[in-house]
């Protein structure tokens, strides 16, 4: 198996990868995982289940570079030429081919376990789709509705008692561990295909394992691998440290645990419905690599920010997406929204946040993003210095320009906006700026996602690592199916809850490594080292985002000369409330808010309903915090936020 190319590990990593980007906003306390607090760190009361032991670390980060190299340069290019000449159904039915002549494995495996349902279902799969579906080409057995029960050699040693004690990257198949790996080889060699070769071949090496039909498997599995390769590399282009969320996201996706999905005690709507954005993503496979990435200089850093664009083929409105707390350009949502305007008649751009690691490294005049005066000004310029390149390249192509921000894009959009009057230099000026769930007080929002987090402490102290445990392989099961809008998650309230909190710790532990490997403030006890990030990594998941503002930001605002260095001024200066005056009188500003997003207290929306004008100002009554982005009256509402930049005709994707 090339779990680059498996949903199962992918779809586990991506889900949470997107939670991560949907619900930006300043965040909270998170998990504790060292036993031994650090002196001077609050101890957390929430400890995360282990992953897979990582003593090879340093040397799994190197496997993992080659593979993302020998993605991005070998395998995504020429699958983008074999996607243009063989067809999506002829793919299909290649992928099913392949697949029908593993029968006999997953028969060995259901046996070995067990399973006599599973090896009876896969028995009648195999009959139905090598008689009525050609050789396995065409897939009856799931149009016939019988269930299907992969299994493997590593699941076999799994159910066997094996736990696995050290985690592996493997070339090309990427991760796995001492048991998966003995598996796969197991796995390869219960393939018939190997033990078919020519009488002539046979006697001149008996002990060959090259017969002509083997080279049919690895053409399956590029095959395969073709359809999924753009996401893989999307994907670890998009999170800041994705070989860790892999390694992380695989000690569940092959736990030898049936997750239960018995929901015990309540749901949470407006959390349920945030967990909802997963379901909004680009619509075309192929849009993403439409897109052109280039990079234009920033003056004050002197480095190239990379952006990625969308031009329509003729003169058209641009319009630039600025995405929420920690997300790269080409997150889901971004693309999502750089999709929806393009086939809309508008030329798209897409950039990452100020709190993701390609930013802060390349854009950031300070080593930490916290003060939105800063952070804003740098995207500001930031967008100032793309506009300019793309007007130099493509004269005549731009009409209107328009700032869509979500989330913590949102609130810079919206910073923008208060700030352009006073602004000395020749920045970018925006003929309209349209914000989606944007915070108004940061304050708020963390204390939000801090009870979020704390979510778990509701269960007795004896279920709590196993309670979450299952959360967590509720998350792998569901990721290996097809999720749909609408589809109820069988999430509690606590547990919803708590997975919104645990990624937004994550994306403040990316923040936390970049700023310190920049500006080391000493604060942190264990060396910053890029191969062995794991001890480090232990000691940043001790610190809340309000440890952030208090231990980190503050002091280092302080040594720039910050009047008032505290993290009260420093979140007074992340709230809208603080812009009023300006944000009233600019008509040019367009705000999409949820009635139920827990990041805005009810004291907010009245503020914002007293502060812009209805036709400034719409109110959905669902969808959380970024959860109803999929519907089409949103949509719709988006781009009528954007009407009369004199949009080009519709362009079909």
């Amino acid at each position: 198996m090339n779990p680059f190319s498996s949903r199962r590990i992918i779809l586990t990593a991506v889900l949470g990868w997107n939670l991560a980007n949907c619900c930006q906003a300043q965040t909270p306390p998170a998990p504790r995982i060292l036993m031994t607090p650090l002196p001077g760190v609050a101890v957390e009361t929430v400890v995360l289940p282990k992953s897979v032991p990582d003593p090879l670390e340093s040397l799994n980060r190197v496997v993992w570079e080659i593979n993302k190299g020998v993605m991005s340069g070998v395998f995504k290019p020429t699958s983008r030429v074999y996607r243009s000449v063989v067809a999506k159904p002829i793919r299909t039915g290649i992928g099913n081919f392949g697949k029908n002549l593993t029968y006999p494995g997953r028969l060995i495996n259901n046996l070995l376990q067990g399973k006599w349902r599973g090896a009876r279902d896969e028995s009648y799969r195999f009959v139905c789709n090598t008689t009525v579906g050609v050789g396995g080409f065409w897939d009856v057995g799931t149009k016939w509705k019988i269930p299907k029960s992969d299994a493997d050699f590593g699941q076999t040693f799994g159910q066997w008692g094996w736990e696995p004690a050290c985690f592996i990257m493997l070339p090309i198949f990427g991760p796995s561990n001492e048991r998966d790996t003995l598996g796969l080889a197991a796995d390869i060699a219960a393939n018939p295909l190997l033990y078919i070769a020519p009488y002539e071949l046979v006697a001149d090496n008996p002990l060959t394992w090259l017969g002509p039909y083997t080279y049919f498997t690895y053409a399956v599995m590029y095959n395969d691998l073709s359809d999924t390769v753009g996401e893989a590399v999307r994907f670890s282009q998009a999170a800041m440290d994705p070989y860790s969320d892999v390694q992380y996201a695989w000690t569940f996706a092959r736990k030898n645990r049936v997750a239960d999905f018995q929901v015990q005690g309540k749901q949470d709507a407006a959390s349920l419905q945030t967990l909802g954005s997963v379901f909004f993503t680009f619509q075309n496979p192929e849009f993403p690599g439409r897109g052109k990435t280039r990079s234009a200089l920033i003056p004050a850093t002197g480095r190239n920010l990379k952006f990625t664009h969308w031009l329509q083929p003729g003169k058209a409105p641009l319009i630039y997406i600025v995405p929420g707390l920690g997300s790269h350009r080409l997150g889901h949502p971004s693309l999502a929204l750089a999709e929806l305007v393009y086939k809309n008649g508008f030329s798209a751009v897409c950039l990452s946040s100020a709190f993701h690691a390609e930013f802060m490294e390349q854009a950031s005049t300070a080593a930490m993003p916290a003060h939105l005066p800063v952070d804003g000004h740098d995207v500001h310029v930031a967008l100032t210095e793309i506009d300019r390149h793309l007007e130099a390249r493509y004269p005549n192509r731009i009409s209107g320009k328009a700032l869509l921000g979500y989330s913590m894009g949102g609130l810079h959009s919206l910073f923008v906006a208060a700030c352009e009057p006073a602004k000395p230099e020749p920045l970018l000026k925006f003929d309209r700026y349209v914000a989606l769930n944007a915070p108004v007080r940061l304050a708020y929002g963390v204390a939000q996602l801090d009870e979020f987090y704390r979510a778990p402490l509701a269960w007795p102290s004896s279920e709590r690592t196993g309670n979450m445990e299952n959360t967590f392989l509720k998350v792998a099961a569901l990721s290996k199916g097809t999720l749909r809008p609408h589809t109820s998650l069988p999430f509690s309230a606590i547990e919803s809850k708590f997975l919104i909190g645990l990624m937004f710790r994550f994306v403040l532990r990316d923040i936390l490594y970049s700023s310190q490997r920049r500006h080391n403030q000493g604060v942190l006890q264990h060396p910053i080292w890029n191969l062995r990030r794991a001890p480090v990594y232990q000691e940043i998941l001790q610190y809340s985002y309000h440890d952030y503002f208090e231990k980190f930001a503050a002091p280092y605002y302080q040594a720039r000369g910050l009047s008032s260095p505290t993290a009260a001024a420093l979140e007074k200066a992340g709230d809208l409330r603080t812009y009023a005056a300006v944000l009233r009188t600019n008509p040019d500003i367009r705000l999409i808010v949820n009635r139920n997003d827990f990041l805005l207290a009810a004291e907010d929306l009245a503020w914002l309903q007293a502060t812009f004008a209805p036709d400034q100002l719409t109110v959905f009554a669902r969808g959380g915090h970024m959860g109803n982005l999929s519907n089409p009256a949103v949509q719709q509402t988006i781009l009528g936020a954007l009407a009369g930049l004199k949009a080009s005709p519709s362009v079909a994707e």
